[in-house]
């Protein structure tokens, strides 16, 4: 559903399962992204109540927690009993939204659309797929793990891309499937590093530069256009997380403790090599 190029609000009679939402937190400074799984709940992926950007830097305390538990209360009657303090958690809709407003992330959008929305994480050109099949991977992650969190590779919003598109980067040295990671990137180097820059003196060519230039790193990176990416079940994702823990006993099931240390997703190339054996194709 394209729900506009201002804004991606929705109200709550307008997601239904298998929906990519996400909340703006910390005066828009971020957002926490989950698929909504139905009946009022959603499953999303988070580092720890408080920690979920992952930086280990003074940004910490103000960037707050995605998760909704927190121990200045009782806990929620609704999903109080289901949270987990880490990982792929499932939650009710209220806890996940923690006062914020509800959006819709759009798939499929046009070229034209998705430059149009100059603030990353909103929208992808990659098409996804049928609602109960990114129902079932959330379902499977939430089990399963989604290996470790990670500020700029594997983050919540790319636990939702993937649920959505079943894309992974299979280049090691790249920013992951997150559009606030890319838009992110595509700043520091429009500003930095583009030497189209000492062609003009203007301001107003200075802003024409560097705004082509925010544009084109954005379309680059975007899931959409990049053929970096291929298709992984979720299925074969898991067991190659499993195969990879060394720290559980061989006769243990693996935990989701287990299986955060295993690699994050897209960023092994044991991985790839399998993928290509198999004769997987992007």
């Amino acid at each position: 559903m394209m729900v506009g190029v201002l804004s991606n609000r929705v109200s709550r009679e307008d997601i239904a399962a298998g929906d990519h939402i996400y909340s703006w937190r910390s005066a828009y400074i971020y957002a926490h992204h989950g698929i909504y799984a139905g009946d009022g709940m959603v499953i999303h992926f988070t580092r720890a109540a408080g920690h979920e950007i992952g930086t280990g830097t003074f940004m910490d305390k103000f960037l707050f927690s995605s998760s909704p538990a927190t121990g200045d209360g009782p806990p929620c009657e609704k999903c109080g009993h289901l949270v987990k303090p880490e990982g792929v958690i499932m939650s009710c809709l209220d806890c996940f939204l923690d006062g914020g407003s509800l959006y819709l992330f759009d798939y499929a959008v046009s070229p034209t659309f998705f430059l149009a929305k100059a603030r990353g994480g909103t929208c992808t050109m990659a098409p996804c797929d049928a609602a109960h099949v990114v129902v079932h991977r959330a379902q499977h992650l939430l089990n399963s793990g989604f290996g470790m969190y990670s500020l700029f590779k594997n983050n919540c919003e790319d636990f939702a891309i993937y649920c959505k598109t079943e894309l992974l980067i299979e280049t090691a040295f790249s920013v992951g499937r997150s559009g606030q990671m890319a838009s992110l990137f595509a700043g520091f180097s429009a500003v930095a590093s583009s030497p189209l820059r000492f062609m003009t003196t203007s301001v107003a060519g200075l802003v024409v530069v560097t705004s082509s230039m925010y544009c084109v790193g954005r379309y680059v990176s975007d899931m959409g256009v990049r053929r970096d990416v291929i298709k992984m079940p979720v299925e074969r994702l898991v067991e190659h997380w499993v195969q990879n823990v060394t720290l559980a006993p061989a006769s243990a099931p693996p935990t989701q403790a287990t299986l955060a240390e295993a690699p994050t997703p897209g960023d092994s190339q044991e991985l790839l090599g399998e993928l290509t054996k198999k004769e997987c194709v992007i």
